[in-house]
């Protein structure tokens, strides 16, 4: 537990939330500030900054428990889809230093747009740039 991470407070109950799912590992509810309707974040209890730092079986935990409520976080809003996401780094747009799944229901002309359309710089990569990048991602998995 991190004292001053809003999601940890959360957690032990020290901040109210509308939880739509909890276990001993993991806890879901819905977001305060919601991009559409039941925007739900799905978090580990123990706190873990990115998912770089979080163990593998609480992370499997994490996206087993958005498996299970992509379905039922849609059919609550009759949404026909869902943006299921994690900004993992202050960079990559986290506001919350503390590992949370969002699953953001979808309707047709929502203002929405698809994950690609996230960054409008896209680099222009070489066949050998890109070998590069594969061999060092495969040999991090070492």
């Amino acid at each position: 537990m991190s004292e001053d991470c809003i999601f940890c407070q959360i957690v032990a109950g020290d901040i109210p939330s509308r939880t739509v799912y909890e276990d001993d590992t993991v806890l879901a509810f819905l977001d305060a500030n919601p991009l559409s309707p039941g925007h739900t974040l799905v978090i580990p209890k123990t706190h873990h900054e990115r998912l770089n730092d979080t163990p593998a079986d609480v992370a499997g935990e994490v996206l087993s428990t958005l498996h299970e409520l992509v379905p039922a976080v849609e059919a609550a809003v009759d949404a026909p889809a869902s943006t299921v996401a994690f900004n993992n780094g202050e960079e990559a747009g986290q506001e919350v230093p503390h590992v949370h799944g969002h699953i953001i229901p979808r309707f047709e002309d929502d203002g929405g747009r698809p994950i690609h359309a996230l960054v409008t710089d896209s680099p222009d990569l070489s066949d050998g740039e890109l070998d590069a990048i594969e061999a060092d991602i495969a040999a991090g998995l070492e």
